[in-house]
């Protein structure tokens, strides 16, 4: 059982290195950071989209701060003895210093992982310029170079309405060549794109389900190529989705049958235990 964060972090690139594909879930808080440690799982990421919900912030890329993710991070890692990496959004700054600040604070907090958007949240114009993306990239993986954390590089095109896979393939190689380890474009449109992008690039890629589009078995997702699987915010709103379900029942028709699929209290306790 990895302990330190030298331990975690060689545990968490030989699940990359390996020869399957595993999922990394992403817990919000403590408890279901605890919850997922106890179902077996083998390592887990941080939800920057989970974390708002839970802050009661409708956006997590401009209404969450750095230091709240940070936090938030610092407690998950220590709920857990797996490793866990950190959803960062787009690394909390426009400048490349900034985004090598970020993850230098990261990897302080005992995370192994962390990742790099090149969202900029802007309607207009919402990806960072292919060369200014592309140093981004490169000013994180120089920062934490000698750190024991695996950096996640993004590409967003398709998530922000940019259905341009050439494009996104060029940016991935890009932040592979600039040195991030994990390659990721969420929101790809079929298996054959995640194919296409797995075949294209040298290093693993990160598929997310259950945030749009169509979802995949782990075993297809496998055979395309995928090396790592995430969730996003998808546990977080489907939590949400049974407490309004249970709040809808008890305001629209007075009945409470939504405690038949509660939880009983043992399994949360045992659920919650930590070790």
């Amino acid at each position: 059982m990895p302990q330190t964060q030298i331990e975690k972090y060689e545990a968490f690139r030989a699940l990359h290195e390996g020869p399957g594909t595993f999922v990394i879930p992403n817990p919000w808080d403590v408890g279901t950071a605890r919850t997922l440690t106890n179902l077996g799982l083998s390592a887990l990421a941080t939800t920057s989209s989970g974390l708002a919900i839970g802050l009661g912030r409708r956006s997590s890329a401009r209404e969450v701060s750095r230091e709240e993710v940070i936090e938030n991070a610092r407690g998950i890692v220590e709920a857990t003895h797996l490793p866990v990496s950190a959803d960062l959004e787009d690394c909390f700054g426009d400048t490349p210093e900034d985004c090598a600040e970020t993850m230098r604070l990261a990897a302080a907090t005992g995370l192994v992982g962390g990742s790099i958007e090149d969202a900029n949240g802007a309607r207009a114009t919402p990806i960072y310029d292919f060369s200014e993306a592309v140093e981004r990239v490169t000013a994180v993986c120089e920062a934490v170079k000698d750190q024991p954390i695996i950096v996640t590089a993004r590409a967003d095109n398709f998530i922000n309405g940019r259905p341009d896979l050439d494009d996104t393939i060029e940016r991935l190689r890009a932040f592979s060549a600039a040195g991030a380890d994990v390659l990721y474009a969420p929101a790809l449109p079929s298996l054959e794109a995640i194919r296409t992008v797995c075949e294209a690039v040298d290093k693993p890629v990160n598929v997310v389900m259950g945030l749009t589009g169509p979802v995949f078995t782990v075993e297809e997702l496998q055979e395309a190529g995928v090396r790592r699987i995430s969730v996003g915010g998808a546990f977080a709103r489907a939590a949400m989705g049974a407490f309004v379900r249970a709040a809808r029942e008890v305001a629209e028709k007075g009945s409470f049958e939504f405690a038949a699929d509660a939880l009983p209290g043992a399994e949360i306790r045992r659920l919650l235990t930590r070790g």
